[in-house]
Formats: C-alpha cells, sequence, structure tokens
C-alpha cells in the first residue's frame, strides 16, 4: 500500500483501458527494490488486468554529465533489465530526451506512471509529458522517506528549522515496501527500445558523450552493487559512524551518495537497514539517519522551493552581503581553474582531494567541505569562487549534480548556515584551515592514501 501522499494526478484524461499496457517511465528511481513508482505501476496493471511496460529515455546532452557518469547510469540500467525480466516485465531504452520516450510508449498505455524529480529540467521534462499525454499521468514521490510538501510548504532556513517537520512524520513513513508480482506479463509485447543496456561499455560508444573525464575504477553503478556496499556499511562501517564519519582516512562512509543520485538505492530501504541493524551502537545508527534522511532532504527542499537553486543568487541575503563586502580583500594565494583542475597548488591536503575526486569520482565529505572553503579563499571574487566549485564538483564528483550537490555547494558560501567570525576574504561565512585538519585528523595519511589511489590508477 503505498501513501497517498506520494501521489500526484498530473493531468486531466481519464484512464484509457482500451491501450495495451501500463506504462512505467522510469526516470529517477533507476531501480526494482523499494521503488513506490514501479509498484504502483504494478497494481494499477493488476487492477486492470494489464501487462507493465518500463522504459527510460536515454539522452546524449544531460546537463553537466560526461562519460564517467553514463558509465555509472548504464551499469545501472542493465541491472534493472535483469531485475524486471526476472518478474516478467519488458525494459525499453529510448535514445533521446526522457520525456519523448514517455510520449512514445505512452501512446499504446492505458496509463503514464513516472517518479519524482525535483531539478528544473526534470520538473520540466513531467510536465511536457503531463501537456502532451492523452492518458492520466500519475506521478509518485519514491526518492524520499518524507514526501517534500508534507515536510514542508517553503524553503527551510536550516536542517535546525526542518528536523522536528521531518521527524513529526517519520514513523509514517519509514516503511517497508512489499514488491506485488505482476499477473500480466509484458516480456512479448511488440514494443522494442533502440538501445541495448545488457553491455553497458558499447551501449557508452555509441552515445555522444562528453568522454573528457574516464570511468570511475573504483566505483560501479547498479542497485545490486549498492545492495552489496550497503551490506559491508552495515557489517564493517556502521560501528563508529558518528565519531569516525569526518575521518577522511577511517572510512566509515557508506558511499551511497552516487547510488542515491541515480536512484540506484531507495533512501528507505537504505534506512531501515541501518536503524534494524544489530551491529553499531544506537548513536551511530541516529547519525546516519540524520545524515540520510533530514540533511538529504533538507536538500531536496532547497531546490523544490528555491528558483535559483543552481545559481550564486541562491545564497541568503547575510551571506551575499558578506562576500561582496570582503570581494576586494587581498588574498594571500589565487589560482586558476586550470591550476585547481591539475591539483597545483601548495596546499597538499587540498590536492590529495582533488586528485581523490578526479580519479574516482568521490571525494570524503570533510574534506569536500574544506576543498570547497579553500576554492573560495583563493579565488579572485566570491562569485566565481561559486562558479569554479560547481565546475569542478559537478565534472568529476559521480554525485554532482543532484539536488544534495546543489545545496552543499552553497553551504561552503553559507546556505543553511549562519555567520561566524569576521575574517578576510570569507567575511562572516564560515572558515576552515589547514592547521584544523591537522589537529583533528592524520591528515597526512590521507594524502599517502591519495597517492595510493592515483599511482594505481594512473
Amino acid at each position: 500500500m503505498i501513501d497517498e501522499t506520494r501521489i500526484q494526478i498530473l493531468n486531466e484524461p481519464p484512464v484509457d483501458e482500451s491501450k495495451q499496457y501500463v506504462l512505467y517511465w522510469m526516470q529517477a528511481s533507476q531501480r526494482t527494490r523499494c521503488n513506490h513508482a514501479l509498484e504502483a505501476a504494478i497494481a494499477k496493471g493488476n487492477q486492470l488486468g494489464k501487462p507493465v511496460l518500463v522504459c527510460f529515455g536515454l539522452m546524449d546532452d544531460y546537463p553537466e554529465a560526461n562519460a564517467r557518469h553514463y558509465a555509472f547510469l548504464l551499469e545501472g540500467l542493465r541491472d534493472v533489465e535483469v531485475a524486471l525480466r526476472g518478474r516478467g516485465m519488458k525494459f525499453v531504452v529510448k535514445h533521446g530526451q526522457p520525456f519523448e520516450a514517455a510520449l512514445h510508449y505512452g501512446k499504446d498505455a492505458c496509463l503514464i506512471v513516472c517518479d519524482r524529480g525535483y531539478l528544473r529540467h526534470q520538473k520540466a521534462w513531467r510536465d511536457k509529458v503531463a501537456d502532451g499525454a492523452k492518458v492520466r499521468v500519475v506521478e509518485i514521490e519514491a526518492d524520499v522517506v518524507v514526501p517534500v510538501e508534507v515536510a514542508s510548504d517553503k524553503h527551510e532556513f536550516a536542517a535546525r528549522t526542518i528536523r522536528p517537520k521531518i521527524h513529526k512524520h517519520w514513523d509514517t513513513y519509514l516503511k517497508p515496501l512489499r514488491a506485488t508480482a505482476p499477473k500480466q506479463l509484458s516480456l512479448r509485447l511488440g514494443v522494442e527500445g533502440d538501445i541495448d543496456v545488457s553491455d553497458p561499455e558499447t551501449a557508452l560508444k555509441k552515445l555522444k558523450v562528453d568522454r573528457s573525464v574516464h570511468a570511475s575504477p573504483t566505483y560501479r553503478g547498479g542497485e545490486v552493487e549498492a545492495q552489496r556496499r550497503i551490506d559491508a556499511f552495515v557489517d564493517h562501517q556502521l560501528a563508529g559512524y558518528a565519531e569516525g564519519r569526518n575521518e577522511p582516512v577511517a572510512d566509515h562512509s557508506s558511499h551511497m551518495s552516487m547510488y542515491l543520485h541515480f536512484g540506484q538505492v531507495s533512501p528507505i530501504d537504505l534506512a531501515l537497514r541501518v536503524r534494524d541493524a544489530k551491529k553499531g551502537p544506537r548513536e551511530d545508527r541516529d547519525s546516519f539517519l540524520e545524515e540520510l534522511i533530514v540533511r538529504r532532504e533538507l536538500s531536496m527542499n532547497f531546490v523544490n522551493f528555491h528558483p535559483h537553486y543552481d545559481h550564486f543568487d541562491c545564497l541568503p541575503d547575510w551571506a551575499k552581503k558578506t562576500l561582496a563586502d570582503h570581494a576586494d580583500d587581498p588574498r594571500e594565494k589565487t589560482y586558476t581553474l586550470e591550476q585547481l583542475e591539475a591539483a597545483k597548488t601548495d596546499d597538499p591536503y587540498w590536492n590529495a582531494a582533488q586528485m581523490e575526486m578526479v580519479v574516482t569520482g568521490f571525494m570524503q565529505n570533510y574534506m569536500r567541505m574544506y576543498w570547497g572553503k579553500k576554492i573560495l579563499e583563493w579565488t579572485t571574487s566570491p562569485k566565481t569562487a561559486y562558479e569554479q566549485t560547481v565546475f569542478l564538483n559537478n565534472k568529476y564528483e559521480l554525485d554532482g549534480r543532484d539536488a544534495n550537490s546543489w545545496a552543499n555547494i552553497a553551504w561552503i558560501y553559507g546556505l543553511h548556515d549562519r555567520p561566524w567570525t569576521r575574517r578576510k576574504v570569507f567575511g562572516t561565512i564560515r572558515y576552515m584551515n589547514a592547521g584544523g585538519l591537522e589537529r583533528k585528523f592524520d591528515i597526512e595519511k590521507y594524502v599517502e592514501k591519495v597517492e595510493g589511489l592515483r599511482s594505481r590508477h594512473r
């Protein structure tokens, strides 16, 4: 049973029972496990006595994506195809704009079910499908624990303002989702896609994408790998998470951010696995759930309600003012974008963080905060610093270009934070320096770790 607050009817046409199938247009939730949109489509198909067809629209020019991101995505789509086939459902991938794929296969559908996206272009795709379809389009919110508008109806100021609102509904939504068997199978439908995802490498070669960044040698995409990593995290890294999650070397990270980004794991499934884990003290589980639910869903709130979430203008007024007041402060050092991208600074800790991201597609979370703060310190204007932070993050991070990335980048410049002690360049924006790393961590070990990664994958 899917809570009705996850369901939104997007247009006026009725369900057309004379058509061949129920269509699930998969886009944000690229998985079969704990996928509310998929299960809603199956339930409706069973009610109507129709099979379910699942489609995905794969474009060449997804905003700011390159071969690294596409390789990870295609590995995930391969898993989707295999899992759906095991449940008797056909999966088709069509080359082109996602909304065009939905409308193409939607011509023979009784009903179109889609998952939800919060970014501007994701909303626009769904609007085009709702406007162009001749049948009902139903959106299911499948990638948050508490639906965004249930948690809040406005842009929230900080984690402390949204936390009680999320906790109020936490128990209502943090429940397992039962998989339903389709009564009518769709494998024999005379419907075809034009991209074969059974071989991700071959599929990638056929796409016209930016190939300036190689696929990650460390992270493989897909819900199979996501579940393997969850098992490893719960068994080995969850204990000690609260204290160790910021430690650059200890590796208490779940490494789930990229799987959440591509919808290859459900935040509900992940939260339940951690909540019910037998290993690890309560404080470790609570710390992880705070990051996964409160902090992550604060980011969803941000991009959903703030019209300029991807621009410097998204910053709160106090942050923009203090940065403007200190924009002309002399910088002790400045670096060009080319120097930053090549990790050619005088700061070995920053260089290591940049190289971890360039090589693997992941940067340890505490180092990502330090990394961003130093870009602000080393760049001739705050706005240019913001733009360069966005460029580097979105080019190399597997989890870049999503709600979490936009919110986390803006946090570096004051979003969801408060004024701190005034300093040159930063004004009252929170400051971080190398001395803090040296006091808190054995940061030299982190540098050694990254150098080892770099050497192995040259």
